[in-house]
């Protein structure tokens, strides 16, 4: 062996070594969200009390007032959204006391105006609001705007005829009797986090609007003008999406996930071994480069890790195979013709450049679709899409090209090319080589596929499909405990006034519960009490309001249409028009057949169904990009009109070219969603069964539909139709 290739090979995995040791505080360091975390989760509604239009300072004053309400907690790392304008979502993961967080959060805010003796002299309703401005020296100050100037006239004479260092007004926020006082927090008042917010010498009465002037940074003035504004709001919440998980919960699904992940990434390393030996070696170790890349660049945006996230993750991993798996078997194809294996791997990379791009480009337009029309979860599933999108171009294409290339330049692999990469050749043709006629089964496929269609279809608007929460509205409970039944569960829960739609055990023992009732704060902590006292069960409990699945229901449909379009324009761009046809046609078959297979089977389709509806799209259209490709290809050698068996006969070579790549990528891809279904969680199992049906489908339409369909409307532009 020669001394060049061992070391590289050194070099190699001292640098993925090295790589490894530097991310290890990292992955310390990263937020996991509530499904791996435990915690509380709500969406908050937000209205003016007076009726009147809100407005963003409405919105941001309310915003502040849960911030504030967020740190009397003391959660680490909490997460505070607007989404939209009127929406506000509140993550704190990692909490255990749920009931007190929901009663921290609905505190209402309160300003109040006191002397340096706690004395009350006003309150918020004398204020109209508070504003950024400055005073006759150009420095940060801030406006009090007066809406009651007879009682603020009262309060600041009062204040101003009191002895130096009693003439203070302090402005409170949420002043507690017994708890606060100017004695022990007027040290700290103004600094951030405390109650007590401004302490201002008075030395006349005031009637009209006011400047309160001081050392002020211009933050420091923005703060406390946006903490009277909370102090004194006129919104108020509603409660219309809620989830809590059990802390302990969380952990068992965290470990669950992560085990299936790490055996599911082994696997595959060993999968593209056998496959392509040291070139699928070298690939899959570069895989562990790419899951550094991904989570390392998850952890600078300051992302936070959930379930569809680490679904995401998964799908990204058959994504990045995918990419060496077109390269690979173009090597191959220039190896069978009897090029030297340096001509050979330069053209196999050469050649399959455009097909990775296209394949890639297309999935990141599902995945920007689906971070603008998705929330919470959804935006971290398409977040982490399309990390994995970048990661694959950079470690999976640019880098693992250039290290592969430093093997092939050591001439180790020149007399033995088989060792590189496994091929068969025998008088330098291909021993075992696909030959499919996918044009003489048109009628039986097309037919069988209508047959299925068709059938499911009626199906699915007799039956429909098994909605969950999120598309129904309602509560969800999961129970965990070793010592229930759900006779009794259901009768405890009938018994509290609930109308219980279903009780089933899952597989794993626990209960699950669907409830036709909307739970409000006080059912939810009655339900989660019963039964932790009853039964000492640990609870998940989902609730989604009328107004959110309305929500959901519009999304799902936008984002889907939206990515057929934009699919659409991109294929039209970089092929044509018949090929954007034939591919969303296609892809109209595999969203039909998972959506019917899942009525079929009664599974549960929930928020995380539509993300994975559009990766599904995005990993069909991948295979299908890559047949067309390979159409384009073999089609440019032709300068003139084709004759219909021409073009059936570049149809049906293109299909047989591509038909081990599709074959492969499909394998690479189901061994870690298989591995997700076999140790993972359950909260992702409809995600994840609704990929194995889709590509199944993906498969099957790449094969032997899209090619089809795209020769039955070239046909009528052929020589003779």
């Amino acid at each position: 062996m020669k001394k060049s290739f061992v070391k590289r090979i050194l070099i190699f995995f001292v640098v993925i070594a090295l790589f490894s040791l530097v991310y290890i505080p990292l992955f310390n360091d990263m937020k996991f969200g509530l499904d791996l975390k435990g915690g509380f989760e709500v969406l908050y509604q937000v209205k003016r009390s007076d009726g009147k239009k809100l407005t963003s300072s409405d919105m941001s004053s309310t915003y502040d007032v849960l911030k504030r309400n967020v740190d009397s907690l003391g959660v680490s790392e909490p997460e505070i959204t607007m989404e939209g304008t009127d929406r506000i979502r509140v993550k704190l993961a990692g909490v255990t006391d749920i009931e007190g967080a929901r009663r921290a959060l609905s505190n209402v805010a309160n300003i109040s105006f006191r002397d340096v003796d706690d004395k009350l002299l006003m309150d918020s309703s004398v204020i109209k609001g508070a504003r950024l401005s400055y005073d006759e020296s150009g420095k940060p100050a801030i406006s009090l705007q007066v809406a009651d100037k007879a009682k603020f006239l009262e309060a600041t004479t009062e204040i101003s005829e009191k002895e130096a260092g009693k003439n203070m007004m302090v402005i409170w926020y949420n002043f507690e009797k017994g708890v606060n006082s100017f004695d022990k927090d007027g040290e700290t008042c103004g600094n951030e986090g405390s109650v007590c917010l401004s302490a201002a010498t008075v030395s006349q009465g005031f009637s009209s609007d006011v400047i309160i002037t001081g050392n002020f940074e211009k933050e420091e003035a923005e703060q406390l003008a946006t903490s009277i504004n909370a102090g004194s709001i006129s919104t108020k919440l509603s409660e219309i999406s809620s989830q809590n998980v059990n802390a302990s919960y969380g952990e068992g699904v965290l470990s669950k996930t992560l085990t299936a992940g790490i055996i599911g990434m082994v696997l595959v390393i060993v999968f593209m071994t056998i496959l392509y030996k040291f070139s699928g070696f070298i690939s899959g170790i570069n895989l562990l480069l790419y899951m550094l890349l991904v989570m390392g660049i998850f952890w600078l945006i300051g992302g936070v890790l959930t379930l569809p996230g680490i679904a995401a993750l998964v799908l990204g991993i058959g994504m990045a195979v995918d990419s060496c798996v077109v390269t690979n078997e173009r090597i191959k194809e220039e190896l069978i013709q009897g090029k030297s294996i340096k001509s050979a791997y330069e053209a196999g990379n050469s050649e399959s450049w455009s097909t990775i791009f296209d394949a890639n480009v297309t999935t990141l337009i599902v995945a920007i679709v689906l971070f603008i029309f998705g929330e919470s979860s959804i935006k971290g599933f398409a977040t982490m899409l399309m990390i994995t999108i970048f990661a694959t171009m950079f470690i999976m294409v640019f880098i693992n090209r250039k290290v592969l290339k430093a093997f092939v330049n050591t001439k180790t692999f020149d007399k033995k090319p088989n060792a590189f990469i496994r091929f068969e050749k025998k008088n330098k043709k291909e021993t075992k080589k696909v030959n499919i006629d996918s044009i003489s089964l048109i009628k039986k496929c097309f037919t069988v596929t209508i047959i299925y269609l068709v059938i499911g279809v009626i199906y699915l608007c007799i039956n429909g499909l098994n909605l969950g929460i999120d598309f129904r509205s309602g509560s969800d409970i999961t129970l965990s405990a070793d010592n229930m039944k759900v006779s009794e569960v259901k009768k405890d829960l009938e018994d509290m006034g609930y109308k219980v739609i279903s009780v089933n055990k899952q597989e794993n023992n626990e209960i699950y519960v669907r409830l036709n009732n909307e739970l409000k704060e006080e059912g939810i902590n009655k339900v989660n009490n019963h039964f932790e006292e009853k039964y000492n069960a640990k609870s998940e409990i989902n609730v989604v309001t009328n107004i959110v699945k309305q929500e959901l229901v519009k999304n799902a449909i936008y984002s889907v249409l939206i990515a057929a379009v934009a699919i659409i324009i991109y294929i039209s761009f970089r092929f044509k028009f018949s090929y954007a046809i034939s591919s969303i046609l296609a892809l109209a078959h595999d969203v039909l057949f998972v959506i019917i297979l899942f009525a079929l089977f009664k599974i549960e389709v929930n928020v995380i169904f539509i993300a994975a509806i559009l990766t599904i799209v995005g990993y069909s259209i991948n295979n299908t990009i890559v047949v067309f490709d390979r159409i384009r290809e073999n089609m440019a050698p032709f300068k003139k009109k084709l004759t219909s068996s021409e073009l059936k006969e570049v149809v049906n070579k293109s299909i047989s070219e591509t038909f081990n790549r599709a074959i492969y990528t499909t394998i690479t891809t189901l061994i870690p969603v298989i591995c997700l279904i076999l140790l993972g969680s359950k909260g992702i199992l409809p995600f994840n069964i609704a990929l194995i049906f889709g590509l199944i489908a993906g498969t099957y339409s790449s094969i032997l539909l899209a090619g089809q369909i795209w020769y039955m409307v070239e046909k009528k532009n052929c020589k003779n139709k």
